[in-house]
């Protein structure tokens, strides 16, 4: 069942009645859609809206606006518990089901993935305390649309419906819209914001339009009836609406040849709302790629290793051009997206079998890297205090004499993205390969597996400049003190640590129960 089903009833019901509105039927259809599945579902995601209602009440009285920082906080601890619930939700208890007339998943992987979607909200938003000086006034909008985003990624990851997906993809990407211009003062910013809208706007045509040529070969929209269309999904329509559908997701995700907005939105964009961009945004896109990889055919599993290849290769090597730490990583983050991809290319070339392990690995990548990129954009956010000529790879000569913890941090997070073991990064380089040759892609992941080792050519340069360079002369050291993103680089430190250490918290049985 899906939305237009939900809706087909209910008219149907309203036109069986002479056209009169009969209130029993219309409980009861409400009562068998509002189950208690239900509201463990969307427990996460009215958290967070209730967290949006009282920000909103808390810009109305001046006396109140000394409690966001509270709301907030409680607002993502509600809903974390709400995912926490979800995630231990066992086979034994209770299998996945699917509620709100099917067009929502209740499983453990949906409540993992909110946890992910919770970590990189909590780690953007703690890097934008103190953050903004000319917007200041305007935090209280900034932390709604900041909160606003988990729930359209959410929903994104529980979709069972093409149009349930489409209404999350739009209640993340407005949100991001409006952050990546809030510095409304500089012409960068605005123009990431409107380069960001201008070619989202064609991304989310493509996704419609590839939807209704989906609809028009199989006549549904619902994941679990698409699965059972069988010989539908060959057809020409079918494919060329699946992959349009497929050129939007990866517009989302920053896949090759969909990535060149990535470098000039996430150096104009603030900070901290590129820290959300380069990890929620992508979680939530992968999360849905792999719930629909299905619509692969098996015969282009193949094709999507290819792509993931050459986006491995053009994020490394573009990023070796970089001399700006900002542009250095949103280059990287295109590089990252590649190696996510290899989970999609797994779970298609198996026709399913492997979906859980490509699920796994992706999840496990995708916590390693909101903390290893969020605690990387943390520290950014804190030199930018300092001037912006501090995130320049020259900016950073000598920081290891002048601000040790600080150089501490950024090595660890540098590291970790190269995949270095014992960090976060290395775990989920490991999980998303296995997964790949498991699916017999072997000369795809070799490939990708030396294309990561070119990562760690400007990687290490920044290593280098930073403790085995000097200072350039008349350079002041940074000197800006700010707590929120202190807590922030510490928080994704220790995390990174202990997903490098101790995986088997994220990893094993103990992911989905």
């Amino acid at each position: 069942m899906s939305l237009i089903t939900i809706v087909q009833e209910s008219a149907l019901q309203t036109t069986a009645q002479g056209g009169a509105f009969d209130p029993e039927s219309t409980q009861q259809l409400f009562a068998n859609t509002f189950t208690g599945d239900a509201a463990r579902a969307l427990a996460p995601m009215v958290s967070l809206t209730v967290g949006i209602l009282v920000l909103l009440v808390c810009e109305l009285f001046e006396g109140l606006k000394k409690i966001r920082p509270a709301v907030f906080l409680g607002a993502i601890l509600a809903s974390a518990w709400g995912c926490w619930g979800l995630w231990q939700h066992t086979p034994e208890i209770g299998a996945p089901v699917r509620v709100l007339g099917g067009t929502l998943l209740v499983s453990q992987q949906v409540g993992v993935w909110g946890m992910v979607f919770l970590a990189a909200t909590l780690v953007a938003w703690m890097q934008a305390r103190k953050y903004y000086r000319q917007e200041a006034p305007f935090l209280g909008e900034h932390d709604v649309l900041m909160l606003t985003a988990p729930i359209g990624m959410m929903m994104m990851a529980g979709a069972q419906d093409l149009i349930t997906f489409f209404i999350g993809l739009e209640l993340l990407s407005i949100p991001l819209y409006c952050l990546a211009a809030f510095r409304r003062v500089r012409n960068d910013s605005v123009e990431a914001g409107l380069k960001y809208f201008v070619l989202g706007a064609f991304g989310v045509a493509m996704f419609l339009y590839g939807a209704g040529l989906l609809y028009t070969a199989t006549g549904t929209m619902s994941l679990p009836e698409l699965r059972q269309v069988g010989e539908a999904l060959e057809s020409p329509l079918a494919r060329t609406g699946i992959a349009l559908m497929l050129g939007s997701l990866f517009f989302k995700a920053s896949i090759f040849p969909f990535h060149l907005w990535v470098p000039d939105v996430y150096q104009g964009s603030p900070t901290p709302v590129t820290s959300l961009m380069a990890t929620g945004t992508k979680a939530a896109a992968f999360a849905f790629l792999l719930e629909a990889a299905f619509l692969v055919p098996v015969s282009a599993a193949t094709l999507i290793g290819v792509l993931a290849v050459l986006t491995l290769a053009v994020g490394n090597f573009g990023a070796l051009m970089q001399k700006d730490l900002k542009r250095m990583l949103a280059w990287s983050g295109i590089a990252h997206a590649g190696t996510l991809l290899f989970t999609v290319a797994a779970s298609a070339a198996s026709d399913g079998l492997l979906s859980a392990e490509a699920t796994q690995a992706a999840v496990l990548y995708m916590a390693a890297y909101v903390f290893t990129a969020g605690g990387a954009f943390a520290l950014l956010s804190w030199l930018e205090a300092d001037g912006e000529h501090h995130t320049t790879i020259d900016g950073l000569r000598g920081l290891g004499q002048r601000r040790p913890g600080m150089a501490a941090g950024m090595t660890l997070f540098l590291l970790s993205l190269g995949g270095i073991p014992a960090t976060g990064g290395f775990i989920g380089k490991f999980f998303v390969f296995g997964a790949a040759v498991q699916a017999d892609m072997i000369a795809l992941s070799i490939a990708g597996i030396l294309l990561s080792v070119v990562a760690l050519g400007y990687y290490l340069r920044v290593v280098i400049a930073m403790w085995m360079q000097p200072a350039k002369d008349g350079q002041a050291p940074p000197m800006a003190e700010r707590p929120w993103a202190a807590a922030c680089v510490g928080f994704c430190a220790a995390m990174v640590v202990a997903i490098g250490v101790l995986p088997g918290f994220l990893s094993g049985s103990t992911l989905f129960p």
